[in-house]
C-alpha cells in the first residue's frame, strides 16, 4: 500500500484537490464507506476546530483515535521529538500533527511509515485548513476561478494565509492582500503563486473591499510578536467593520478560520455576510476526506 501524506499545498494539484471535494461531498451525504484504523493526533501547541475535527473525522469513519497529550507523555523526561513520532508510528495507521517549528510536519513525514497530515507547523502552512476554505467558498459561490478573494490581516505570521493564498492561485481566483504596514504576506509567497499560476494578486496597507466576493479575515497573532504591546496595537486598529463591505458585493462573505479575538466586529454576525461558523463546520466533511484518501493513494 501506497499511503499519501498531506504536508503542504505546493505537493497537491489541483486535481488531488478536487478529488477530496468529491470525497467530502459524499461524506456530507453519509456516502462515505467506514473504514478500519486508528487516527493519532498528535498536537504540540493549542488547538480547538483542528484537532477536534480531525477526531470527529475519524469516528465519523469508524475509526478510533489515541490523542497524544505531550504535557503528561515523555517529552516531560526530555524524549526527543524524533523517537516520540516513530512512537506514535508504532500505536496507528495514520497521524495528523501540529508544532510550533516550522518544517516539523515533514520531519514527521520522513520518519513515519504511516501517513501524516500536516495540522499547522509553525507560522509555515496549515494544508487541510486550505482545503476548507476552498469548498467553503466553493459550496457558497459555486466557484473559485476568476473570484475576487480580499485578505485581511496579519499576512506574515498566519500559516492559513500562507497556505490558502497559493491555493487560491491555483484555482484561478484574483487576491487583494491587506495588511498592517510590517504584516505583508512573505514576498515569496506572493511571487510564486503569480508567476505559477498568472492571477492577479494586489497588496495595500488601506481598507479597500471593492469588488469583493469573499473577505477573508485573520487575526492579529499575539503569541508570534516579540513586542506584545506593537501586538494590540495593530489588534485595536485593524479591525473589521460593517461599514467596510459597503463597496463590497452585496452577497461577499466573510470568512474567518478561528479562533477570532475582536477584529471582527459582532456587528457582521448578523449581517448576512458572516460565513466562518459554516466554514468550521466544513472542516469534518473535509478531513474526513483527507484522512480516506490518504490512506486509500
Amino acid at each position: 500500500m501506497i499511503y499519501m501524506n498531506i504536508i503542504s499545498m505546493r505537493d497537491l494539484d489541483k486535481k488531488t484537490v478536487e478529488s477530496i471535494f468529491s470525497l467530502a461531498e459524499k461524506a456530507e451525504k453519509g456516502k462515505l464507506p467506514e473504514r478500519k484504523g486508528i487516527l493519532a493526533t498528535a498536537f504540540f501547541e493549542p488547538s480547538t476546530r483542528t484537532k477536534l475535527s480531525f477526531q470527529s473525522a475519524a469516528e465519523r469513519l469508524g475509526m478510533k483515535v489515541v490523542d497524544f497529550i505531550p504535557e503528561v507523555s515523555s517529552l516531560q523526561k526530555g524524549e526527543s521529538f524524533s523517537d516520540t513520532v516513530k512512537m506514535l508510528d508504532n500505536y496507528c495507521d495514520i497521524i495528523a500533527i501540529r508544532h510550533p517549528k516550522e518544517g516539523s510536519a515533514r520531519l514527521a513525514a520522513r520518519l513515519a511509515k504511516h501517513p501524516v497530515i500536516n495540522g499547522g507547523d509553525g507560522g509555515n502552512e496549515h494544508p487541510t485548513q486550505t482545503m476548507i476554505d476552498l469548498y467553503t467558498i466553493k459550496k457558497e459561490k459555486g466557484k473559485l476561478d476568476g473570484l475576487n478573494i480580499v485578505f485581511f490581516g496579519d499576512l506574515k505570521h498566519a500559516r492559513t494565509m500562507r497556505s490558502l493564498i497559493y491555493g487560491l492561485g491555483m484555482f484561478g481566483a484574483n487576491m487583494i492582500l491587506i495588511s498592517p504596514k510590517g504584516l505583508e504576506a512573505a514576498p515569496e509567497i506572493v511571487k510564486e503563486t503569480k508567476e505559477k499560476f498568472g492571477v492577479e494578486i494586489i497588496e495595500k496597507n488601506e481598507m479597500d473591499f471593492t469588488n469583493a466576493d469573499v473577505v477573508y479575515a485573520g487575526r492579529i497573532q499575539e503569541e508570534r510578536f516579540a513586542d506584545k504591546y506593537e501586538a494590540k496595537k495593530v489588534m485595536e486598529q485593524f479591525r473589521l467593520k460593517l461599514e467596510y463591505l459597503k463597496k463590497a458585493k452585496k452577497d461577499a462573505i466573510v470568512l474567518h478560520p478561528l479562533p477570532r479575538l475582536g477584529e471582527i466586529g459582532p456587528e457582521i454576525d448578523d449581517s448576512g455576510h458572516a460565513r466562518y461558523f459554516e466554514e468550521a463546520a466544513n472542516a469534518v466533511p473535509i478531513r474526513m476526506a483527507i484522512i480516506q484518501y490518504a490512506l486509500e493513494k
